[in-house]
Protein backbone atom coordinates (compact mmCIF):
# COMPACT_ATOMS: atom_id res chain seq x y z
CA UNK A 1 0.00 0.00 0.00
CA UNK A 2 1.17 3.69 0.11
CA UNK A 3 -0.09 6.87 0.78
CA UNK A 4 -3.11 8.38 -0.20
CA UNK A 5 -3.34 10.52 -3.42
CA UNK A 6 -5.35 13.13 -2.32
CA UNK A 7 -7.40 15.74 -4.83
CA UNK A 8 -7.46 18.78 -2.21
CA UNK A 9 -10.63 20.21 -3.76
CA UNK A 10 -12.32 17.04 -2.77
CA UNK A 11 -11.24 17.51 0.94
CA UNK A 12 -14.51 18.63 2.47
CA UNK A 13 -15.27 18.13 6.65
CA UNK A 14 -18.34 16.64 7.59
CA UNK A 15 -20.89 17.93 9.80
CA UNK A 16 -19.48 16.48 13.02
CA UNK A 17 -16.19 18.24 12.56
CA UNK A 18 -14.04 19.77 15.38
CA UNK A 19 -11.41 22.53 14.29
CA UNK A 20 -8.50 24.00 15.89
CA UNK A 21 -6.92 27.52 13.94
CA UNK A 22 -3.93 27.79 13.74
CA UNK A 23 -1.05 29.74 11.28
CA UNK A 24 0.62 28.10 9.11
CA UNK A 25 4.37 27.88 9.11
CA UNK A 26 4.66 26.61 5.04
CA UNK A 27 2.45 26.38 2.27
CA UNK A 28 -0.21 23.04 3.25
CA UNK A 29 -2.33 21.38 0.90
CA UNK A 30 -5.82 20.42 2.08
CA UNK A 31 -6.03 17.02 3.18
CA UNK A 32 -2.21 16.79 4.93
CA UNK A 33 -1.73 15.64 8.05
CA UNK A 34 0.03 18.31 10.02
CA UNK A 35 1.89 19.11 13.62
CA UNK A 36 2.28 21.94 15.65
CA UNK A 37 5.63 23.34 16.63
CA UNK A 38 6.46 23.72 19.53
CA UNK A 39 8.95 26.28 18.82
CA UNK A 40 6.55 28.95 17.07
CA UNK A 41 3.13 27.53 17.82
CA UNK A 42 2.76 27.13 14.13
CA UNK A 43 1.10 24.38 11.82
CA UNK A 44 3.66 21.98 9.29
CA UNK A 45 3.23 18.88 7.70
CA UNK A 46 3.67 16.01 9.70
CA UNK A 47 6.12 13.04 8.76
CA UNK A 48 6.16 10.02 10.21
CA UNK A 49 10.28 9.47 10.16
CA UNK A 50 11.70 12.75 10.36
CA UNK A 51 11.31 13.14 14.02
CA UNK A 52 9.12 12.31 17.15
CA UNK A 53 8.41 16.08 16.71
CA UNK A 54 7.21 16.09 13.24
CA UNK A 55 5.12 12.70 13.74
CA UNK A 56 2.97 14.55 16.73
CA UNK A 57 -0.07 15.22 14.71
CA UNK A 58 -2.59 17.53 15.31
CA UNK A 59 -5.21 16.85 12.85
CA UNK A 60 -5.76 17.36 8.89
CA UNK A 61 -5.84 20.64 7.19
CA UNK A 62 -9.25 21.51 6.30
CA UNK A 63 -8.05 24.19 3.22
CA UNK A 64 -4.92 25.26 1.55
CA UNK A 65 -2.50 27.95 3.51
CA UNK A 66 0.72 29.09 2.70
CA UNK A 67 3.17 30.24 4.87
CA UNK A 68 1.77 32.72 7.49
CA UNK A 69 -1.91 32.33 6.84
CA UNK A 70 -4.93 30.94 8.88
CA UNK A 71 -5.48 27.37 8.92
CA UNK A 72 -8.42 25.53 10.31
CA UNK A 73 -7.07 22.20 11.22
CA UNK A 74 -9.71 19.36 11.93
CA UNK A 75 -8.72 17.52 14.96
CA UNK A 76 -12.02 15.24 15.68
CA UNK A 77 -14.67 14.25 13.39
CA UNK A 78 -15.55 13.05 9.86
CA UNK A 79 -13.60 14.46 6.99
CA UNK A 80 -14.12 13.36 3.53
CA UNK A 81 -10.57 12.81 2.65
CA UNK A 82 -10.75 13.24 -1.34
CA UNK A 83 -8.98 9.97 -1.83
CA UNK A 84 -10.33 6.15 -1.96
CA UNK A 85 -10.24 4.81 1.16
CA UNK A 86 -9.75 1.39 2.07
CA UNK A 87 -13.43 0.69 4.89
CA UNK A 88 -12.18 -0.04 8.13
CA UNK A 89 -8.76 0.62 8.17
CA UNK A 90 -6.63 2.54 9.97
CA UNK A 91 -4.61 5.52 8.91
CA UNK A 92 -1.31 7.48 10.03
CA UNK A 93 0.61 10.04 9.39
CA UNK A 94 3.09 8.44 6.46
CA UNK A 95 7.29 9.24 5.75
CA UNK A 96 6.78 12.26 3.29
CA UNK A 97 5.47 15.47 4.80
CA UNK A 98 2.00 15.83 5.03
CA UNK A 99 0.33 12.68 4.09
CA UNK A 100 -1.64 9.98 5.27
CA UNK A 101 -0.88 6.31 4.63
CA UNK A 102 -2.49 2.98 5.67
CA UNK A 103 -1.73 1.77 8.84
CA UNK A 104 -0.18 -1.33 6.86
CA UNK A 105 2.63 1.12 5.43
CA UNK A 106 3.90 1.66 8.89
CA UNK A 107 7.63 0.19 9.35
CA UNK A 108 11.25 0.79 11.03
CA UNK A 109 12.22 3.78 12.33
CA UNK A 110 8.44 5.89 11.77
CA UNK A 111 6.99 7.41 14.82
CA UNK A 112 3.11 5.67 15.83
CA UNK A 113 0.46 8.63 15.15
CA UNK A 114 -3.24 7.14 13.94
CA UNK A 115 -5.06 9.80 12.63
CA UNK A 116 -8.33 7.82 11.77
CA UNK A 117 -10.14 4.93 10.51
CA UNK A 118 -11.92 4.68 7.61
CA UNK A 119 -15.67 4.85 7.73
CA UNK A 120 -16.62 4.73 3.85
CA UNK A 121 -14.28 4.65 1.13
CA UNK A 122 -14.01 8.23 1.01
CA UNK A 123 -14.73 9.57 4.74
CA UNK A 124 -11.76 9.20 7.86
CA UNK A 125 -12.97 9.20 11.18
CA UNK A 126 -10.35 11.13 13.12
CA UNK A 127 -9.01 10.07 16.43
CA UNK A 128 -6.03 11.41 16.57
CA UNK A 129 -3.32 9.46 19.02
CA UNK A 130 0.54 10.22 19.15
CA UNK A 131 2.88 7.49 20.65
CA UNK A 132 5.41 9.18 20.08
CA UNK A 133 7.96 5.85 20.17
CA UNK A 134 9.80 4.80 16.71
CA UNK A 135 9.15 1.40 15.38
Amino acid sequence: MTALTITAANVAPQSNAIFAEYTAGEIITAGMSVYISTSDGKAYKADANASALTSVARGIAAHGASSGQPLKVQIAGDINMGATLTVNTAYVVGATAGDVAPIADLTTGWYGALLGISISTSVLRLAVTNTGVAS
